[in-house]
């Protein structure tokens, strides 16, 4: 009955029956408000406190737990209620057995048993043979106040001082036996202590009875810095967390919930104002435990030492996390400083550093990429493609559809800022190589006043990306076949950046594409740019859907646009030089540029182009040459005059 009822969220139960108020309810914390389903009525008075797990309703004064609540909305019997929760828990109801009462008694006499031990140990923190464990303790930074509140103790060395002491008080070893404080001797012995020379920390259930202990070796060389009571009647280490009742208060009262690795950082979150702290025992984290946090809190923080070992604890959580999230249950991640565990960080630099790394605590969906990525290099297009079915693999365990959804969108965008080449200029055509990409030099105030300041090439480069743009988003299936280029695509406006990013986002996901764009720039913006007129009569615009004619529109604007920024960016190189080159290096850029330009002049239309012979051996439109002709001798007047 105590394991039905920590594995029941009773949220969850009267959630089939009622319609929660919003306005009133707050879900983070099992605080919930509806109409009572056991009376007429238009109000919320109907209360759910699914920490404590009962409801009660302040206009007819029904009150109860899960099991009654079933009971008297299903019209079951208590037995029946206990099945059908059950079978939702995934629990197994013991047969009606005779002794069932015999077996709660025999619980309880185990709980009285363990409740002895806990104050024998005690006792024994306070005597001579315990003073080292206590400057122990002292230089951790634990009060006398501390140790009280969490019931530290100490298990001398030898081999029966707490069998011989429980004797005494009449309990039989066979009692002793089966809370795991002795244990059987191979040799044919009496039985022995199994926690000898150690702090002993109890370790309690959800209702505060003492089940188990948890040990801290005095002895630098014993075989085990840590040791637990083995499983019993009473203890199941996979399902009990350390702290639990105290953190389901302090949670219920509005702090965060914290996972730590140990018993030591639990004690030490607590003194320091995290009184919603826990620690698994001893173990890494599982199934049952993980439900056990999402009952408390919807999205309990796991504080980690900030070392391999502490990442990699992370990423097994993260590991067991992905099949059971669902939405309103996540967890974030604090990882600790290098080398540090969180009660290393509250004594070295106190509570507010330590809020500090909890306020920053990362999303699992960011761990689970750091995971993924950390340490490697991607490229190649073989690489990448790794990355993307390893990350694919992972998220597809994800059962809550929706937020598989939100975890894909979400790796595609980290996705995106991984693989976008950083690039803040254009790319400069070098003397017979390329260049690396860097932005382009600033005009000297004689350009300024010149053709090279005009405007007319900024326009034309403007008009182009907006075919570029236009054709993608009305035939999107085309968009992966340009992710480069587009990647590489410098734009002339925030809202075309918007736009060319929008479209990257959305490779893989086409379908998407034209409701993203509307979000991004308003569906007026995005209507006005698809029927400007410049746009509206390109062939592909006009049919939406011709993947041949948007390919080819797009790859020969993409071609115009990147042989404009080269000669644009060799002509601004060479203004540069205006003051210092002489007149014969001048002339060799400006010949560069000439080339340039004319290759894209004849991209535009290379059947019908009238071409002359340019100085370097170049092709160039008569009317480019007639207008190159005049700027080179204007830069040539300017130069003179200066």
């Amino acid at each position: 009955m105590d394991e039905l009822r920590t594995r029941t969220s009773l949220v969850q139960v009267v959630g089939r029956k009622v319609m929660w108020d919003n306005r009133k309810s707050n879900p983070g914390k099992g605080d919930m408000w509806a109409p009572c389903p056991f009376h007429h009525e238009k109000t919320a008075s109907f209360h759910v406190d699914d920490q404590k797990g009962y409801y009660y309703c302040f206009g007819c004064q029904a009150k109860g737990d899960a099991i009654k609540f079933v009971t008297e909305t299903e019209n079951v019997s208590f037995m029946e209620a206990v099945e059908i929760l059950a079978q939702e828990a995934g629990m197994e109801v013991p047969k009606r057995d005779p002794q069932a009462q015999q077996k709660a008694d025999r619980r309880t006499i185990l709980t009285e048993v363990m409740e002895q031990a806990v104050q024998f140990f005690r006792l024994q923190l306070k005597t001579g043979a315990a003073s080292e464990a206590r400057a122990y303790l002292a230089k951790r930074g634990l009060s006398a106040a501390a140790l009280d509140r969490f019931e530290i103790g100490f298990a001398p060395a030898g081999w029966d001082n707490l069998r011989e002491a429980l004797l005494a008080k009449n309990i039989p070893v066979e009692h002793l036996l089966a809370t795991g404080l002795v244990k059987a001797s191979d040799k044919g012995r009496a039985p022995y202590d199994v926690f000898r020379n150690r702090i002993m920390f109890p370790i309690r259930d959800a209702r505060g009875r003492a089940i188990a202990f948890g040990g801290r070796a005095m002895d630098p060389e014993d075989h085990a810095k840590y040791l637990n009571s083995p499983e019993t009647e009473l203890f199941d280490k996979s399902r009990n967390l350390y702290n639990l009742r105290a953190a389901r208060q302090a949670s219920g009262k509005g702090q965060p919930l914290i996972v730590a690795e140990g018993y030591m950082d639990v004690i030490a979150l607590s003194e320091a104002g995290f009184g919603a702290a826990v620690a698994p025992l001893g173990t890494a984290v599982t199934e049952p435990q993980m439900q056990l946090m999402w009952r408390m809190s919807s999205e309990p923080i796991i504080a980690l030492d900030g070392d391999k070992a502490g990442l990699r604890a992370a990423y097994r959580v993260v590991d067991l996390a992905l099949p059971l999230l669902e939405a309103g249950k996540g967890l974030r991640f604090a990882i600790m400083p290098e080398g540090q565990d969180p009660d290393d960080l509250l004594r070295a630099k106190g509570a507010r550093a330590l809020q500090e790394v909890l306020d920053a605590a990362m999303p699992m969906v960011k761990l689970l990429w750091q995971q993924e990525t950390e340490g490697k290099v991607f490229d190649s297009p073989e690489r990448k493609a790794a990355l993307d079915k390893l990350l694919r693999e992972r998220i597809v365990k994800i059962k809550d559809q929706g937020l598989r959804r939100h975890y894909g969108d979400e790796i595609k965008e980290l996705r995106y800022q991984l693989f976008r080449p950083q690039r803040s200029g254009a790319f400069v055509p070098g003397r017979g190589k390329r260049r690396d990409w860097r932005a382009p030099p600033p005009a000297s105030a004689g350009a300024k006043s010149s053709l090279l300041a005009a405007g007319g090439d900024q326009a034309e480069t403007r008009l182009r990306e907006t075919v570029i743009l236009a054709a993608l988003i009305v035939t999107p299936e085309v968009a992966a076949e340009f992710e480069p280029q587009l990647e590489d695509m410098r734009c002339s406006d925030p809202e075309h950046a918007a736009l060319r990013d929008v479209i990257l986002r959305c490779i893989g996901e086409e379908a998407n594409l034209r409701e993203m764009a509307e979000n991004m720039i308003g569906p007026e913006a995005l209507e006005n740019l698809l029927r400007a007129r410049h746009v509206a009569v390109v062939p592909c615009i006009r049919q939406p859907g011709n993947v041949e004619m948007t390919r080819m529109t797009i790859a020969g604007e993409l071609a115009k646009l990147e042989a404009t920024e080269g000669w644009q960016a060799e002509l601004l190189e060479a203004q540069q030089d205006l003051e210092t080159d002489p007149d014969e290096v001048m002339t060799w850029r400006l010949g560069e540029a000439a080339k340039a330009r004319a290759q894209a002049g004849r991209r535009d239309d290379e059947a019908d182009a009238d071409y002359a012979l340019g100085q370097n051996g170049a092709h160039i439109d008569r009317e480019e040459k007639d207008a190159f002709d005049s700027l080179l001798a204007q830069i040539r007047f300017e130069k003179g005059r200066n």
